[in-house]
This record gives structure tokens, sequence and C-alpha cells, in this order.
């Protein structure tokens, strides 16, 4: 299609300007706009009218006005140029290189929106991922191809939890492995943490980073997500790579799409967020999966700081309707002192039973997972009687319990920002806990396991 420039905005209205008189004009379109000093910005169509054209700006619509502002229609969707050379590079929230490495020799270019998967194409996942921390690898474990969400609120760790994650995750060996870290409206602090944090521990050469910071426009923050899996899908579905993608925050990916609907006086859903932001939200979650005849692979991690730790906002309720499963973080568990604070009696991995196992874990691994969910949801409960009639109405039953859930936290949750636990090592710890209750009460383990896997029973055989 022929570059097509209007000298045509009828109004600039927050991160939107509206182009009149335009002709063959679609959804999705990339402009470029120069402003009366000459200032280039980038926008892409939002609304296509027969004669009218509403755009988002990337940059923003400062400097803008409706009388020297030009806009050239360029023909096409946005593209992301993808090469290999892009791991352990840096980009801004639209993929334009901010490490001073240079721009990319691109090797292909691709729509960021993406192309749609064939549902019957798609491969059940089952491989597992190791992150090295146990209330995730032992409890809900992280299967390769899942999207698995991590709903926190603001002040809980979510942050040194991603940055671990990244640093840590590692799939069989033989097999190539990275990480697409996309950052939405963070600190200038938090970016700096997360750079400093992948490049002291040498992960940063498998870890590409999108960058859109707090005092970027938020508009810029719609394409962010998109940008970043553009470049997962290059690398899983092209160069059989297995891919982890961690997007923080998608509250404020939320947020801005609230902005640009105020803007364009569309007719508000749930709390004031756009009545499909449901869709919106799917359009990007379901960018993760398995594809059969191809080796490489997309793992998702959204983390969502839920506004007033209220997991029945908009946001972490329609994530939870297209994800498979959740963490949750627990403000109590966070003022004990306990990090990463992952409560694991709300968190659930839809997909763990088909990731471990013999072959991928180890064969007493779900034993010993079911177990310890249900000894320390006896204790927690056993708490709350506590707070009703003392402990010293309880039984030596009950205070085995108790002890149970305390030590779980401090030992089996709690770990270092820096502890990396062999899955191995989750699983034997798993065991050593388990050994505090007396063996009738372990009816969730196959005795055939309890034999071989019991600390006592190994020392008395």
């Amino acid at each position: 299609m022929p570059v097509v420039e209007y000298k045509t905005v009828s109004e600039v209205k927050g991160p939107l300007i509206v182009v009149e008189k335009t002709r063959d004009i679609m959804y999705g379109e990339v402009v470029e706009i120069t402003d009366s000093k000459g200032n280039l910005k980038r926008g892409q169509v939002l609304d296509a009218l027969d004669d009218k054209a509403v755009i988002q700006v990337f940059e923003g619509t400062s400097g803008l006005d409706t009388k020297e502002t030009s806009v050239k229609f360029l023909g096409e969707t946005m593209h992301l140029p993808v090469s290999s050379e892009m791991l352990g590079r840096v980009f801004n929230g639209i993929g334009r290189p901010i490490d001073g490495g240079g721009e990319v020799t691109a090797e292909n270019y691709v729509d960021v929106n993406g192309q749609p998967i064939n549902p019957s194409a798609r491969e059940y996942p089952r491989e597992f991922i190791q992150t090295g921390i146990s209330s995730i690898d032992g409890m809900n474990t992280l299967v390769r191809g899942q999207k698995l969400p991590i709903f926190s609120g603001s002040g809980l760790p979510h942050n040194d939890l991603a940055a671990q994650i990244a640093r840590q995750s590692k799939v069989k060996t033989g097999d190539e492995f990275a990480v697409v870290f996309a950052a939405m409206g963070i600190t200038h602090e938090e970016a700096m943490f997360f750079r400093k944090s992948f490049e002291e521990t040498g992960a940063s050469e498998r870890i590409i980073s999108f960058l859109n910071l707090a005092d970027d426009p938020a508009v810029e923050r719609i394409i962010t997500p998109r940008v970043s899996l553009t470049a997962a899908e290059f690398l899983a579905y092209e160069k059989d790579y297995h891919v982890l993608v961690i997007l923080t925050d998608m509250t404020n990916y939320c947020e801005a799409l609230r902005q640009v609907g105020a803007a364009r006086e569309e007719v508000p859903g749930r709390r004031g967020y756009p009545g499909y932001m449901y869709t919106d939200l799917a359009s990007i979650y379901e960018r993760a999966g398995r594809i059969r005849e191809r080796n490489g692979s997309i793992t998702q991690l959204p983390i969502i700081t839920m506004p007033d730790d209220d997991i029945t906002h908009p946001i972490p309720d329609l994530t939870g309707y297209i994800t498979e499963g959740q963490f949750v973080l627990s403000r109590p568990l966070y003022r004990k002192g306990i990090y990463p604070s992952v409560d694991v009696l709300p968190s659930l991995s839809r997909l763990m039973k088909t990731g471990i196992g013999p072959e991928r874990t180890r064969e007493d691994h779900f034993s010993v997972s079911n177990q310890l969910y249900a000894a320390y949801a006896e204790g927690r409960d056993l708490r709350d009687l506590v707070a009703v009639v003392g402990e010293e109405a309880l039984s030596t039953r009950d205070l085995k319990y108790l002890e149970f859930a305390e030590r779980f936290e401090a030992e089996f949750i709690a770990q270092a920002r820096d502890e990396d636990r062999p899955i191995e090592e989750t699983l034997d710890l798993g065991w050593e806990l388990l050994a505090l209750l007396p063996e009738r009460e372990l009816k969730r383990v196959d005795p055939k396991i309890m034999d071989k896997y019991h600390p006592n029973r190994r020392k008395d055989g």
C-alpha cells in the first residue's frame, strides 16, 4: 500500500489523536507523527472509520497540535525486528534498544500481534521447569508451556521473586532455555534492580529485557507485552528455545487500557475497566504454549498486584479464568519475615500432575505434595482454634500439627533470595517435615512410597 500523509488532525485527547478525511485506513496500522518542531513519534490506529481514524501515540501527545501536526500512515501493522542477537539485550517498551548496544541485525520482521495458533496443533504441557523455589517446585509445579500468574499486593516481594525465577529457572540438560522479561510501569529503581540482579549472576546473557518505566507514556504499556511475546515466539518456534516470559506488572497494563478507554469515551465495565478487558488479556495469555512438531515452548508468568489485596478485583479475577492456576503471595507470611511469602493453600497449578512423576521429577512428588498440603491446612485451622480456646486445650496430635505448620513455613516456604534448591532437596525436606507427624497420619502417601522415602523407615531398614 502507498504511504499516505495527512495534516487533518482534528483533536488531541489524552494519549489519542483523531485524524479526519482519511481513506482506506486499517485497524492496527502503524503511523508516523511529526510535530511542528519536526520531532517524530510513532503510533497505531485504534479505530478505523470510513473517513476518520483514532490513533494511540506511543511516546505521548505532548507537543502535538491540530494545525501543524502531520500523520503518515505506513500501510502495515507494527512489526518487530527479531534475531538471536536480542539475547542479553535491553529494550524499551516498544522494542528499541536502550542499552547502548546499537540496533539489532534483524533475521526477520514479525507482526507484534502474533499469529493465531490452531487449537488442534497445541501440544499438552507436560515437562517440569525447575525454579529452585520449594513452594513452587514442590507444591505448585510450573510446567513448560503453562501460563501461571503470581497474585501479589503492594509492597510484597513479587519483584524479588520474579528476578529469582528469571535467574534460576532451568529445564533438563541439553535444551536451550531463555527468559523474556517485560516490565510495565516500573520505577527507575526497580529497573536498576532487575538489570543489576541479572548482570551480577551472569544470567543476563540468556535474558531479553523490555522495560517500560513509570514516566514513559502509559499507552506504550499496551504494546510492551505484545512486543516481548513476539521475541519469545521467534526464539521458541524458530530457534527451538524453551522460553519463560515474565510480565510485570499486568495491573499497570490494565490501567493503561482503562486510560485509553476513558479517552475514547467508551462505556465502562466493572470498576471502570473496558468491557473487552477479558478478551484483551486472553490475546496475551493465550500466546503461551507448545506446538506439535516444534521443539520450543513458551511459558508465561504474569505478575498482578491486586489493589487492596482483593483477589476478586477484575484484573486477578479475569486472569484466573484464562490461566491455569496461580501463585498467591501472603501479607501475613511477609510480616513474619518469610520469603518468598507464597501461600500454598490458595495457590494452584492445574497442570502440575502432568509435569511431575518418575520421568520428570521423582516418583514420590505427588504423594509428598498432597500430604504436605493436607498437614499444613490442618495446622492452619488449629491456629485459628488456639486463638479461641488456647493452646492448653489441644491434644498431643494437635500440637504436632501446630509444630508442623510453623516449621513448614520456616524451613520449606522460607529460603534465601539467592538459594537455588534442586527438586530432590525440596522433596527430601518435605519428608523430613512429615517425619514430625505419626505415620498413621500420613494417609495420602502410598505405602510403597513410604517404605522407600520416609526417613524413619529408611533408618529402621
